[in-house]
């Protein structure tokens, strides 16, 4: 079996939140390793630490002991500077509600990460990455005229305008219709297939997490299940 070269490499990760003066735990002792691109789905009921686990693999959160490596840097290591200059440049995010800017075009929407990062070619970037997914031809609408489907599709292109090494969708199709989220599915594992890139994904639809490589269910902040999944 060949070996795994993790992108993110969880070892011996726990998490917890002060609530009421009280700790509370969020994940106990994770050890896991995702490899360049492996589509993983995060699964498991609300509460059980998959939206920590995306946290900590985005570097949006960090462990109380053990360690998260993104692309060999240790993320707890970096200060505010090297953590924005890790995100931006090796990390994208999908969310479940879009998240565009309403008064900005598509192409707009998507070149953003880029003008904040001071990149050059900001606009012919943003514009390759929509005709992959075949949302150029929509470059000077407002998220309002798109249905939902096709804004997923430019959350999709704005996450991977910057070419990250991880992308990190959370419920990517939990506003969509069932018809509609099948063909974002199959753009992720496109993507995933295609390009190499990582891609963790939390959802509760099983047939969701069909289309994965990999299965790593949660249950109260444990890993209960990782199991292996065959792909045509």
């Amino acid at each position: 079996m060949t070996k795994i070269v993790p992108v993110v490499h969880f070892e011996h990760v726990s998490k917890q939140y002060i609530t009421d003066g009280a700790p509370v735990p969020a994940l106990q002792d994770v050890c896991l390793a995702f490899g360049r691109g492996e589509f993983v789905a995060l699964a498991g009921r609300s509460g059980c630490g998959k939206s920590t686990l995306l946290n900590l693999a985005g570097a949006m959160d960090f462990p109380t002991s053990g360690t998260v490596t993104l692309d060999g840097v240790v993320t707890s290591s970096l200060g505010d500077a090297g953590l924005t200059k890790l995100r931006r440049e090796k990390v994208g995010f999908v969310f479940q509600s879009f998240q565009l800017l309403p008064t900005l075009s598509v192409v707009e929407n998507v070149e953003l990460p880029l003008l904040l990062a001071g990149r050059t070619g900001a606009r012919s970037a943003a514009l390759e990455r929509l005709g992959r997914v075949e949302m150029d031809s929509y470059a000077a609408r407002l998220p309002y005229q798109l249905s939902g489907g096709q804004m997923q599709r430019v959350g999709i292109a704005r996450a991977l305008v910057h070419n990250p090494s991880i992308l990190l969708a959370d419920e990517p199709t939990g506003n969509l219709d069932s018809g509609t989220g099948d063909v974002i599915l199959a753009l992720l594992r496109e993507i995933a297939s295609r390009e190499g890139t990582t891609i963790l994904m939390a959802t509760h639809s099983a047939e969701a997490a069909a289309i994965t490589d990999r299965l790593v269910r949660m249950r109260d902040g444990q890993v209960e299940e990782i199991r292996e999944l065959c792909q045509p």
